[in-house]
């Protein structure tokens, strides 16, 4: 496994009026988070909000090219970006225990936090689809280039770690400082990771590191 440092690239926040940062999307041009009751749109340019939906936003975001999927206790939301408005709902696999969300393939990847678990899961139905395990209490969720990474959260340690897909054995590992949480957690399809900063309020860059 190749571990090293988490090379912070730039903070985003904290935003007035958020305590906390859950779940963290990309759509191509803006990075969205969930703060609770509602999603914002952050120009990851020049750090500022562009737009927010009032919306139930307790834990992982996922963007699909049209739809955002948000995870609302022990649902998942599908709403239509351009309008805001909530097209379907479906049950969230952990029933409230949730965390990460991604789409990748066709399917909604979840985390399930203190299970230690992934689950792809359909996304018309909720249908658990398959599982993969983890060694540690997963937060954010994220594919990128054929890559499966997630983040981490365990007292004041965090994480992020790509790991592989069949197995859930750890391939890499990216350790944040001391007191720095992952709550979240998006590729850009390049080389930036966002995550989520849990209560700190603020929304990270970090570097993806290419493999040699």
């Amino acid at each position: 496994m190749k571990r090293s440092a988490a090379e912070i690239i730039r903070e985003y926040g904290p935003f007035d009026g958020v305590e906390a940062v859950h779940g963290v999307s990309y759509d191509g041009s803006q990075v969205w988070f969930a703060s609770g009751d509602r999603l914002s749109a952050v120009d990851p340019d020049n750090g500022r909000i562009t737009r927010s939906l009032d919306v139930a936003a307790h834990a992982g975001t996922a963007f699909d090219g049209r739809h955002l999927f948000q995870i609302a206790e022990d649902r998942i939301q599908k709403i239509d970006a351009a309008s805001g408005a909530i097209v379907s709902t479906i049950p969230a696999p952990g029933g409230g225990g949730d965390s990460g969300l991604a789409w990748a393939e066709g399917s909604l990847w979840v985390g399930q936090y203190r299970e230690r678990k992934i689950h792809q899961i359909d996304p018309d139905s909720g249908r658990i689809l398959r599982t993969i395990e983890s060694r540690r209490f997963v937060t954010g969720v994220t594919w990128v280039d054929g890559e499966l990474w997630h983040g981490t959260w365990e007292g004041e340690d965090s994480d992020i770690r790509r790991i592989d897909p069949d197995t859930g054995k750890v391939l890499q590992q990216l350790d944040l400082p001391e007191g720095t949480m992952v709550s979240g957690l998006e590729s850009d399809g390049g080389d930036r990771l966002f995550c989520g900063g849990g209560a700190s309020g603020k929304v990270r860059a970090v570097r993806r590191p290419r493999r040699s």
